[in-house]
């Protein structure tokens, strides 16, 4: 439970910093590899395209079943950790090593588009995300430092964007 305090609360300082940043990307100068994608050919996707926004057990775990409003969105971005990218600026290949530590050690899951917004991603299943019985950091971390689709549920509430993500349930 210490563990997702702790990031918990990291992922909401992260995003508070983030939401101050006026759409540059921090440190251009730090690219991810040739062969990890570009905003135009991404090299991989993360996430299904859901016909609702909203899973049932997300739906369930509302307050009176209503979960926030959101919407189907898919966006381009280099998967980064929150966590260095706010409080250094790091990204891209040279942070790779890092990045990577910080995501396997449950630093908050990132995107930065090519306009340098900052979203939060979040596997989207409310009760699997609770319990620990999603595949989704695993798959963030292994598409770390590369430019990727990201398909999933985007909301957003007084400045902090985030996408859910579907598909990353433990069946």
């Amino acid at each position: 439970m210490l563990n997702l305090t702790k990031m918990i609360l990291c992922s909401v300082a992260a995003i508070t910093i983030a939401s101050g940043l006026n759409g540059a990307i921090l440190h251009p100068e730090m690219t991810v590899a040739a062969d990890a994608g570009t905003y135009a050919k991404p090299a991989g996707t993360l996430g299904e395209k859901p016909a609702e926004p909203w899973t049932a057990t997300t739906i369930e775990a509302g307050v009176d079943k209503k979960p926030q409003p959101g919407k189907v969105v898919t966006e381009v971005g280099e998967i980064i950790d929150l966590s260095c990218y706010l409080q250094l600026g790091k990204h891209g290949e040279k942070h790779k090593a890092c990045g990577t530590k910080c995501l396997q050690n449950s630093q908050p899951i990132g995107l930065l588009t090519k306009s340098g917004e900052v979203y939060m991603l979040m596997e989207e299943e409310h009760d699997p995300r609770r319990d620990g019985q999603t595949t989704f950091r695993q798959a963030a971390i292994d598409n770390f430092a590369k430019i990727i689709e990201v398909t999933g549920t985007e909301a957003s509430v007084g400045g902090y964007k985030a996408i859910f993500v579907q598909g990353y349930a433990k069946k």
